[in-house]
């Protein structure tokens, strides 16, 4: 199989037209059931467990539930036309501290999925001008329209799910 380029080594080319929203979004709506759909294929026993210190599967799932209001903020940033969006916390505090393998993957998923409605429900209110509004992504220093946050958190969910999917086989 093909090594999957770490996160924080990815580029980004936001070169499509803001007409794609529709279907980023369908793809952001979608990824709790995908999530829901690799979790449940997994045994329960391998869940919670760290290899070489890295995160647990249920650990990537509680994390992406940990964005979703870094996510809604920034659609916040686009709104008041702020030049730079705000940061993420690259250390990931929230993911580290939350000790997700202490909850149940049933209502981590259900708090996903709820926060993902919200997200979902917030996009969907936007116009064009806001959706085609330009801010400076701070990581990656480069200018992002609202779609292309969109579209950056999609590969962000995929990112995880295929993580999800690669350390279920690797505990098997």
């Amino acid at each position: 199989m093909i090594k999957r380029i770490r996160w924080f080594e990815r580029k980004f080319d936001f070169n499509f037209s803001s007409g794609v929203f529709s279907c980023i979004i369908e793809r952001l709506r979608g990824t709790p059931t995908r999530m829901e759909e690799i979790i449940h294929s997994i045994p329960e026993q391998l869940l919670k467990i760290k290899d070489d210190n890295r995160w647990s599967i249920q650990e990537h799932v509680g994390h992406l539930y940990d964005l979703e209001l870094l996510h809604e903020g920034r659609i916040e940033d686009y709104r008041n036309n702020l030049k730079i969006l705000r940061p993420a916390d690259l250390a990931n505090r929230k993911t580290f501290e939350a000790d997700h393998n202490s909850k149940e993957i049933s209502f981590l998923l259900e708090l996903f999925r709820s926060s993902r409605k919200n997200f979902i429900e917030k996009l969907e209110e936007l116009d064009e001008e806001i959706i085609n509004r330009v801010s400076v992504h701070p990581r990656l220093n480069q200018p992002m329209r609202l779609v292309d946050m969109a579209y950056f958190t999609a590969e962000h969910d995929d990112h995880h799910l295929a993580t999800i999917v690669e350390l279920s086989r690797d505990k098997n």
